[in-house]
């Protein structure tokens, strides 16, 4: 699967951002391979950004979003575009993906 993860740094090992319109960047990551793209948020200082960033992410066909906050507009965007978002996510972005991971396969256990 593909993952976006709001991210506020460049690395695996960094925390992922509670702000999701005003983080640094985002991690586009195989949450199979842990391979990413770092993708600078260039929206990060303007306004409307958490609609900005979250038009961005769905052009990039995440299936999931993993962030710490996530405001009604971003959210709705990326609902809208059936992303799966996981937010109140705090650890840093590898674990924070191996966590939504477990998350997903335990769902499907149960379908």
């Amino acid at each position: 699967m593909k993952f976006g993860v709001i991210s506020e740094g460049e690395g695996l090992d960094s925390l992922v951002a509670e702000d999701f319109g005003h983080a640094p960047c985002f991690l586009i990551v195989d949450s199979d391979t842990l391979d990413y793209t770092v993708v600078d948020n260039e929206y990060a200082n303007g306004e409307g950004a958490g609609y900005k960033v979250a038009k961005a992410i769905v052009g990039l066909g995440v299936d999931v979003v993993i962030v710490g906050g996530i405001g009604t507009h971003g959210l709705k965007i990326l609902q809208d575009a059936g992303i799966r978002i996981f937010y109140d996510m705090d650890d840093t972005v590898e674990n924070c993906i191996k966590e939504v991971k477990d998350r997903l396969e335990l769902e499907k256990k149960f379908e």
